[in-house]
């Protein structure tokens, strides 16, 4: 084992509109970090299982060489130097420097591996610890999360996604109300959130007890879950309406200060968002952010997008630790697989699952870390492999949630939190 320590057409459409418009953010004072002079490592000992998580994707295939897996002075390594990182021994990519100082409140795994180069399977597989088969929908942690814990806002869904998510696997076999609600912009606020001017509440309070005699008797001749579900969230959007809950989406509510921290980009406003979820006691946010599949020009691409990262997670992490947040939440970072060593003709990197990384911090993990390691070019793993259902249940793990026990679908079929892997004892707190 190698490891550096330190420390309104149709009802469903209405649905729909409504849930894409859920989304804001917040910061502490903008200067929110970890004080100056102290010890990130500290964080370790909160112990405690994760409340919350925040999920952040890096969709298309994210370079671990060129990130979190350096091969400085080979032909492998290209263009990215390693910089030293507040953990001794530790260092990642010269990109992320902001990352780095605070790099004893992460966990970096470096041997993570999987099967699968296409992008969909593999996002379906770290998505819900299972491969894509016609059969069966099968849930993604947000859904497990959902429905394994209990819910702390009473006003708001527990499970969210900001930016894309295209083909994301939602509830699975679970409730369809367990399903996250889309965001697709966090800069675009809430919109649709209130009635239309020619329709005023009492009226549309009849038109949705009209739709629900409709399906009354539908209901009666035959129990049909999914109806039963789209009910449920239709009573939770009409709930919504005029909550003062809808205030946690508007991001303008920060100060314009603490959004610069995060960065004025997509991306950095989703992680502030984020944020200000799990504030309101949102069990769990994933934040997607694309553009990583780099088979040309890589390194033009990476700056902009290694900066966006680095600025926004490096004050995420600051901020949760700031309000007392990151003991009880935890922020992975993931991807679907790796990038090949060799750099093509394009100057760029084409997929490569034999080997990447990951990070995870916050609660339930030990942090100031790094686990498991890639050979020398950066081509398979050289130690203690992770698979994608370890890493998962390592999540699962560290949330509090059980991975031993099966779960059935509906067909009968059973199934396990993280996919029946093993989580990694020495990344758990």
């Amino acid at each position: 084992m190698t490891r550096f320590e330190i420390s309104p057409q149709s009802r469903r459409n209405f649905m729909a509109t409504a849930a894409r418009s859920l989304l804001g953010v917040s910061f502490a004072t903008c200067g929110a970090r970890f004080v100056d002079g102290a010890d990130p490592v500290a964080l370790k000992k909160a112990g405690g299982a994760a409340k919350h998580i925040i999920y952040l994707f890096m969709d298309g295939a994210m370079s671990h060489i060129d990130t979190f897996d350096p091969k400085p002075g080979t032909d492998e390594g290209g263009e990215t130097t390693a910089i030293s990182t507040s953990v001794p021994g530790l260092a990642i990519g010269n990109r992320f420097p902001k990352l780095a100082a605070i790099a004893g409140a992460l966990a970096v795994v470096r041997s993570l591996g999987t099967q699968t180069g296409d992008h969909d399977a593999a996002k379906y597989l770290i998505r819900t610890s299972y491969k894509q088969i016609n059969s069966v929908q099968h849930p993604a942690m947000g859904a497990w999360m959902a429905s394994q814990t209990e819910k702390l806002n009473r006003e708001l869904p527990a499970n969210f996604l900001i930016g894309s998510g295209n083909r994301h696997p939602g509830a699975g076999f679970l409730h369809a109300s367990l399903s996250p609600v889309p965001i697709g912009k966090a800069t675009d606020g809430l919109a649709n959130t209130k009635l239309p001017k020619y329709l005023d509440e009492k009226w549309f309070d009849r038109r949705l007890l009209l739709a629900n005699r409709f399906d009354q008797g539908f209901q009666t001749k035959r129990k049909n879950t999914q109806v039963d579900a789209y009910n449920q969230l239709y009573t939770e959007a009409k709930q919504l309406l005029g909550s003062s809950k809808l205030d946690v989406f508007d991001l303008s509510k920060e100060p314009e200060k603490i959004r610069t921290a995060y960065g004025n980009n997509e991306f950095g406003q989703g992680c502030l968002l984020a944020r200000r979820l799990v504030e309101e006691g949102i069990r769990y946010v994933e934040v997607n952010y694309g553009g990583w599949d780099m088979h040309q020009e890589l390194y033009e691409k990476l700056d902009t997008r290694a900066e966006v990262l680095d600025s926004a997670m490096s004050s995420l992490l600051r901020d949760l630790n700031a309000r007392g947040l990151l003991k009880e939440t935890l922020v992975v970072l993931a991807t679907e697989f790796g990038r090949t060593p060799t750099i093509n003709v394009n100057v760029g990197r084409d997929h490569h699952p034999s080997v990447f990384s990951g990070l995870l911090a916050g609660a339930g993990i030990r942090v100031g870390q790094a686990y498991g390691e890639s050979d020398p070019k950066g081509f398979s793993v050289d130690a203690d492999p992770v698979s994608i259902e370890d890493f998962n249940s390592t999540i699962a793990a560290a949330a509090g949630l059980d991975t031993k026990t099966e779960f059935f679908s509906p067909s009968g079929r059973p199934f396990k939190i993280g996919g029946g892997g093993t989580p990694v004892k020495e990344l758990l707190a």
